[in-house]
């Protein structure tokens, strides 16, 4: 009996279990059915959401594809935000704002984070080139972008190329008809490719750093490649950035000029074409007796050493910088020979880098005012009106260092499709015939002299032999107790036996050539040949 009762019960147990089964399949099924039939409604109204993380533009490269721009990494957090995510979020987010402003829509955001290491995944995390570093390289050159245009410099010049593909970080989330996010669904995360299409300069990046933390307040510095004329470095100063615009626009020193390009007064240095002048002449062997002063028509030239220098020959006027040793040698100089060799070497003649940046023409002075000789005494001494850029002037050094063969500087060296190879060839070097080779040698030892053979001179280096001329180019204007404004400049070249850098130092109202631009000179010329 006992047994009956027991096999009845396992029966009934068994009926009851499989109608709780059939009934949970039963439910399961029309639940899917149900579930079925909106997931199909709602795929006729489903479409994508894509939230941009930022976008990588073309690359700006040194002559050795080094990045100019786009150096560092950003990283962006694309999050549909919901309250578990937000204290992870919160301490790694830049700004708060993005996050809160998204919370209150409900919708999927990006926002700049310090980490790409979350531990939630639903905070996708992609990386984004920087366009630009704290203290961007060459930024005078660079230019600066707005809103993804080019604005000035290379990146207007070359806007079209750098922003031709778009490069887009992203990720993309599918939505009903209501714009909510589908849970579950797949999201697609779209990295940036990394095209490294863009432009490759003649710049070093490594002396644009020697030459960018120089301690000028004004003024600007350039180096060139001697056998090539490729312009290696160009600091302008003061400097700006893309996130100082305001503050540059403002700023009495005028920070958005590039001073590299722009013309000033020259003095001494220009005695370096009244010396290729004279030597065309047959005048080399010249001597004259300074006194300290010079008189001519009845206009007084003072020498800066006002007891004289007595008796001298042009290379001891040449390291002594006699004014009045270059005033006597003037009027025996032919003027349009002397104003033809400073044709020859650029002097009032532009210089076009790119499109936009370009050389200024300077002034070259006709020689035909009716004051001629004062005028001409002048010229020979670069004051008066003459004016050339610091551009100029090194492109001068390195065709008397290139034994007269002039380099025209360049800047570009071409088009690169994969940052690694130049896929449009550079083109190669172009030269002007300056000066015959004779004088160019004799112009080499004037400024092996005046660095080398000058006890004062604060432009030796300790690691090379260099050749130079410094100048103290007067601007008159005075300041407020009348001591006239002078801007010391020197240009120069190294090593002596196989020139390959010209330099130029050009200190904005700073003074004496020697004690404000020799030592930088100095500095550049030791960390230059420290890279090698």
């Amino acid at each position: 009996m006992h047994h009956h009762k027991n096999n009845i019960y396992q029966r009934m147990l068994a009926v009851s279990t499989g109608l709780v089964i059939f009934c949970g399949i039963l439910t399961a099924h029309l639940a899917f059915r149900m579930k079925n039939a909106e997931f199909l409604e709602t795929s006729l109204h489903q479409s994508q959401l894509t939230v941009t993380a930022g976008t990588a533009e073309g690359g700006i490269y040194d002559r050795n594809f080094q990045p100019l721009v786009n150096q560092n990494i950003q990283y962006y957090a694309v999050v549909n935000p919901s309250p578990e995510l937000l204290p992870e979020l919160f301490s790694h987010a830049e700004e708060m704002t993005p996050i809160l402003n998204a919370l209150r829509i409900g919708k999927p955001f990006a926002c700049k984070v310090d980490t790409c290491q979350f531990s939630s995944p639903e905070i996708h995390v992609l990386e984004v080139p920087e366009r630009y570093s704290q203290n961007p390289p060459a930024q005078h050159l660079l230019g600066y972008t707005l809103e993804h245009t080019g604005i000035t410099g290379l990146e207007s010049d070359y806007d079209s190329l750098l922003r031709k593909q778009e490069d887009s970080a992203s990720v993309s989330y599918t939505i009903d008809a209501l714009g909510n996010v589908l849970l579950g669904a797949d999201v697609q995360i779209s990295p940036v490719t990394y095209q490294n299409s863009g432009v490759v300069t003649t710049l070093d990046s490594r002396i644009q750093a020697i030459c960018e933390e120089q301690e000028i307040e004004k003024g600007a510095v350039v180096v060139m490649d001697i056998p090539s004329g490729d312009i290696l470095a160009m600091a302008s100063f003061p400097d700006y950035t893309p996130d100082t615009l305001g503050d540059a626009l403002s700023n009495p020193d005028s920070p958005l000029i590039n001073r590299c390009l722009y013309a000033y007064n020259v003095g001494s240095i220009f005695k370096l074409m009244t010396c290729a002048t004279a030597y065309t002449q047959g005048l080399q062997d010249y001597r004259a007796n300074c006194t300290g002063s010079f008189e001519i028509k009845n206009q007084l030239f003072r020498c800066h050493k006002l007891s004289g220098h007595g008796l001298l020959d042009m290379k001891y006027a040449m390291i002594n910088s006699c004014n009045s040793y270059f005033i006597q040698l003037s009027q025996h100089l032919q003027p349009a020979l002397m104003r033809e060799t400073a044709q020859n070497f650029g002097f009032g003649t532009q210089i076009p880098l790119t499109h936009s940046i370009i050389s200024a023409s300077g002034t070259l002075p006709s020689l035909k005012e009716p004051n001629y000789p004062a005028e001409m005494a002048n010229f020979c001494f670069g004051q008066g009106l003459l004016t050339a850029t610091p551009l100029q002037i090194t492109q001068m050094t390195c065709g008397i260092a290139n034994d007269g063969k002039m380099p025209i500087a360049r800047l570009i060296r071409g088009i690169t499709k994969d940052g690694v190879t130049l896929t449009e060839t550079e083109t190669a070097p172009v030269y002007a015939r300056a000066l015959k080779r004779d004088a160019a040698y004799y112009l080499q030892t004037m400024m092996i002299a005046s660095v080398n053979e000058n006890d004062s001179s604060n432009a030796i280096p300790d690691t090379v032999f260099a050749a130079g001329k410094t100048s103290t180019a007067q601007t008159g204007r005075f300041d407020e107790n009348g001591t006239e404004y002078c801007h010391a400049w020197i240009t120069g070249y190294f090593p002596i036996d196989n020139p390959q850098y010209a330099v130029t130092v050009l200190v904005e109202d700073g003074g004496y050539g020697n004690t404000a631009a020799a030592p930088v000179f100095k500095d550049i010329a030791d960390k230059i040949t420290a890279l090698e």
